[in-house]
């Protein structure tokens, strides 16, 4: 894909010049998102942004969404969203961080593994694990794909997929461990595992009450 065929969503923003606590909640009583944008080799800016419009970008458009972010109505860049800040008792988002991309250069970002397909192991009544939910690619802005796609549907009983199973593309690269699981499927327990575990955690408390009897004696 070519820079000038990426797809990328605009949100409007506005200069923040003042970062007294007073004029920072009244922008957060009146919708607006106190942020910062920066990036490598670039002058960090202090910004706000309407809070609705962006959870709408990050829910609509993804995590690794490119977004032409529109400083006050005709300096657009191009940033991703890097970080945030949550009121986990109001549910309000309180700060972000943007970050300047350059489309011909390659980043660092973290992608979704989602786990695809009917596994026969889990037909036969294993339980499916999945260790690794993200993986960390290096890729240029225009190529992060929205998830990675693992086919599981030849998956049996004690077979284990790593990191190194994971779909390729000439696009990205996996910067995770070859060797690291990314998903298993274990064999249910039985009666007696649970009964060998019980069993295991009672000795030391009976071999405990035993010694303490002789030493009553």
């Amino acid at each position: 894909m070519e820079d000038d065929e990426i797809m990328s969503v605009t949100l409007k923003a506005i200069k923040r010049e003042d970062h007294a606590r007073s004029t920072t909640r009244n922008l957060r009583e009146s919708g607006q998102v106190p942020a910062v944008v920066y990036g490598k080799d670039k002058e960090t800016k202090s910004i706000a942004v309407n809070s609705i419009e962006l959870v709408k970008t990050v829910r609509d458009e993804g995590r690794n969404a490119i977004i032409s972010l529109d400083i006050d109505s005709g300096n657009s860049v191009d940033v991703m969203l890097h970080d945030y800040q949550m009121d986990d008792i109001k549910d309000e988002l309180l700060h972000a961080d943007f970050y300047i991309v350059n489309m011909g250069e390659a980043m660092d970002v973290d992608v979704s593994i989602r786990l695809d397909g009917d596994a026969p192991g889990v037909k036969d009544g294993g339980i499916m694990q999945q260790a690794l939910y993200e993986a960390k690619l290096r890729v240029k802005p225009n190529a992060i794909p929205e998830e990675i796609v693992l086919d599981v549907s030849n998956m049996t009983m004690g077979d284990i997929i790593i990191v190194a199973d994971l779909p390729k593309s000439s696009e990205y690269e996996i910067l995770e461990d070859d060797d690291t699981t990314v998903a298993t499927i274990l064999a249910p327990r039985t009666d007696d595992d649970v009964e060998g575990i019980e069993n295991e955690n009672a000795e030391p408390e009976l071999v405990g009450e035993v010694q303490k009897d002789k030493n009553e004696e």
